[in-house]
């Protein structure tokens, strides 16, 4: 009524444009809430790749149906993931459904590309969680759950495999209660008639759904349900969701209470309730079907367009940029003919073509070219608005993780507009108010949380003239992958590659090869052990030379302790603390700076030194004496401490979860105790496999799963992923220093 009497009152061309723009405003909010961003998370062999299969085929993207072990996926693009089966990269599809727009990243289950999961919920507004339902929750599962709990997603369970005769949907259900700790809330259940083909009722609208295997799934019957102990079952199922979401929702609440009845209840009044509780992340609906089987995922896909939310409503953090552009870049891939292609989450404003855009590390960049993401197949388009995905190209030295805008001072303007927004939350101490903070210094963070390297290894090239072409590759290989290390040790001479894992090396010096022709060659890996400090240690160091005729002097007391949670700290006894007081503050962040930089490499395998802090007794710093100066004396300090009182060894540890037949455990566990390894618990897994629970030495695994495939005559399967460090006794850290040395 406002924007109405304003029209009135302005003259007829200011009116023309007012309404020319009010009708661009309401073009684009409608545009946004048809829109859906979703990431699909799983355990590897879950289903994720095969349900997208069937999503792009069912929307008509695709005009047959990719499968995985056929290696004609759309997804699944590169050659290394076509001839494993596995997902390695995260890629993003965009396609239309019933008048929505899907913009979907399918994401690796392995954990050594974990890092590729973690920048893709940067990009999405809600996830689909595909599980085994022959498996239920696995390690991996809880892995990318733990995840998109951090990125506070909605999120939807999509049980597949519901087809073969083993899967159990009511174990699925338990586990996500007691495993993720989660509200389900069950849409659906599995019913199978006399040749085992599987139907599914629906909970909402009293239906059982059958789909038509001659067209491939495209087609299914909704068929009304008969009065019998079927339907009554279903009856009860539905009220108790009703009674579930009126505990939750006032709008549905007020209408049970009014009519004092749960049939009266309509099915949309429902999938609002559901809508808003989901989005509020009170409950997960959960979903059935069997990918493979062409069952059910048309209505994963209404589910997606039903209960996940749309851009507008998330991200609220980014209204601080107003109408200019923000947009996260989650993913670079490197085409042979496009060059670097960026992935970039329109979270403010539109990116167009040609358009000029600064990243937050104040590098300039131009957008050459705007595509439409299908994989690794691209259509060109001039503009993309707010809360969409598109790949930009021409950005060249723009890298995962950075937050783009249109200029230098929207970047600025937005960070007041934030600060002022927040109103001092943090001198405060809620919880809400802290996770504000904590976001908003993720908001404007230059550098992504990358986790820290699990194996080294050295790569060498074939030749000399090699060199260069393989620094290149390293270098865009890294700029696509931010959990690969790459430096160089000055001792050796070798670039040492850091990564996740052995599968993860593997591929890397794969893609080398296939994408760019040289045939490198990877040194043994090495594993990243830690040191740690056995007792307290105290010393003075006192240094003074002469340089370029001028008198450099520094006598510095350090002491060395056990401690989990501050690096540095002052000594505030009596008889130091009048000392450290007179210390300018510049002074105490270079004695600072330096001390820590000595506990990068520690004195046995060049482990990096943890659980150890740095605590400052006394400095005396001569006149003119260099910061450069101060810094190296206090790491020789340290190193001195480090050296004369020794330090232990910490090796990683791995948490494996291995699957076999009943027949093969044994022989299995008999190799494992070889290993040093601990069984933590042997359960049953179905009519005929067991599961293994194993903690072991990283060490001891180097090619196990090889040699398990072996043992067990390629009936077995495994998944490994970090579970911390533990300290090691004399003979094997004896060991592990002869192997870093070269000597075994």
């Amino acid at each position: 009524m406002k924007m109405l009497k304003y029209a009135l009152q302005i003259s007829p061309n200011q009116r023309k444009r007012f309404l020319r723009h009010l009708s661009s405003q309401i073009w684009k909010r409608s545009y946004s809430s048809k829109i859906r961003n979703i990431g699909i998370l799983a355990h590897i062999d879950a289903g994720k790749t095969t349900t997208t299969e069937r999503m792009l085929f069912y929307a008509g993207k695709t005009r047959a149906l990719g499968e995985v072990h056929r290696g004609n996926t759309v997804t699944d693009y590169l050659t290394q993931e076509r001839e494993r089966g596995i997902t390695i990269c995260s890629s993003a599809v965009t396609f239309p459904w019933n008048n929505h727009r899907i913009n979907l990243l399918d994401t690796p289950g392995h954990i050594d590309f974990t890092m590729e999961v973690e920048q893709s919920l940067y990009a999405v507004d809600g996830v689909v969680v595909v599980l085994d339902g022959t498996a239920g929750v696995e390690a991996q599962t809880v892995t990318v759950w733990t995840q998109a709990d951090k990125h506070k997603l909605p999120r939807l369970i999509f049980v597949n495999k519901m087809d073969r005769p083993d899967a159990d949907f009511e174990k699925c259900v338990r586990d996500l209660k007691d495993k993720l700790e989660t509200q389900p809330v069950c849409l659906q259940y599995p019913v199978k008639n006399e040749d085992g083909v599987l139907a599914i009722n629906d909970v909402i609208t009293l239906e059982q759904l059958i789909w038509q295997q001659k067209d491939l799934g495209r087609s299914y019957k909704n068929i009304k349900l008969e009065p019998s102990d079927n339907l009554r079952q279903l009856q009860e199922k539905r009220n108790e969701l009703i009674d579930h979401l009126s505990g939750l929702d006032d709008e549905l609440a007020d209408v049970v209470i009014s009519t004092e009845s749960f049939d009266k209840v309509d099915n949309a009044l429902i999938k609002r309730a559901l809508r808003r509780a989901t989005s509020q992340q009170k409950v997960v609906p959960v979903l059935l079907g069997s990918a493979y089987k062409n069952v059910g995922i048309q209505r994963l896909m209404d589910a997606v367009n039903a209960y996940l939310p749309a851009p507008e409503e998330r991200n609220q953090i980014y209204d601080c940029f107003g109408t200019e552009v923000a947009g996260k870049v989650f993913k670079i891939v490197h085409d042979k003919q496009r060059g670097a292609l960026t992935l970039v989450r329109i979270l403010r404003g539109e990116i167009k073509r040609g358009m000029r855009l600064i990243s937050a590390r104040g590098q300039a960049e131009v957008v050459s070219k705007l595509y439409e993401p299908l994989a690794d197949e691209y259509r060109e388009v001039s503009a993309v608005q707010s809360g969409d995905v598109v790949i930009c190209a021409g950005l060249k030295s723009t890298v995962t993780g950075d937050l783009l805008t249109s200029s230098q001072s929207a970047l600025r303007n937005a960070q007041k507009r934030l600060k002022q927004s927040l109103g001092g939350a943090a001198t405060t101490t809620t919880n809400e108010e802290d996770d504000e903070v904590d976001e908003s210094e993720e908001l404007f963070a230059i550098d992504p949380q990358i986790p820290d390297a699990v194996y080294f290894c050295s790569i060498e090239p074939p030749s000399v003239s090699a060199q260069t072409a393989m620094d290149h590759a390293l270098k865009q290989l890294q700029r696509e992958d931010p959990s690969l290390r790459v430096s160089y040790d000055s001792v050796t001479g070798q670039t040492v590659l850091g990564g996740m894992g052995e599968l993860h090396m593997d591929i890397i010096k794969s893609r080398i090869l296939s994408e760019y022709k040289i045939d490198v060659d990877l040194g043994p890996l090495q594993i990243a052990y830690k040191e740690t400090i056995e007792n307290p240690a105290l010393t003075t160091l006192s240094v003074e030379k002469e340089i370029a005729g001028s008198k450099q002097s520094a006598s510095i007391t350090l002491e060395l302790v056990k401690n989990q949670n501050e690096l540095f700290s002052l000594d505030k006894s009596p008889e130091n603390l009048q000392n450290l007081n007179t210390l300018r503050p510049r002074i105490l962040q270079v004695l600072r700076k330096g001390s820590i930089s000595a506990l990068e490499r520690g004195p046995r395998v060049g482990g990096q030194v943890v659980e150890t802090q740095i605590r400052l007794h006394n400095a005396t710093i001569g006149r003119g004496t260099a910061d450069s100066f101060v810094m190296a004396t206090a790491a020789q300090c340290v190193q001195k401490l480090l050296s004369t009182s020794g330090t232990r060894l910490l090796e990683p540890i791995m948490a494996l979860q291995i699957v076999a037949p009943s027949e093969r455990i044994s022989g299995i566990i008999a190799d494992l105790s070889r290993r040093r390894a601990l069984i933590n618990d042997v359960l049953p897994k179905g009519e005929r496999n067991k599961m293994i629970l194993v903690n072991a030495p990283l060490a001891e695994l180097s090619g196990y799963s090889s040699v398990l495939r072996t043992i067990s005559s390629g009936t077995a399967s495994m998944t490994m992923q970090p579970c911390g460090f533990s300290s090691m006794n004399s003979v094997d850290e004896s060991l592990a220093e002869r192997r870093a040395q070269g000597l075994e």
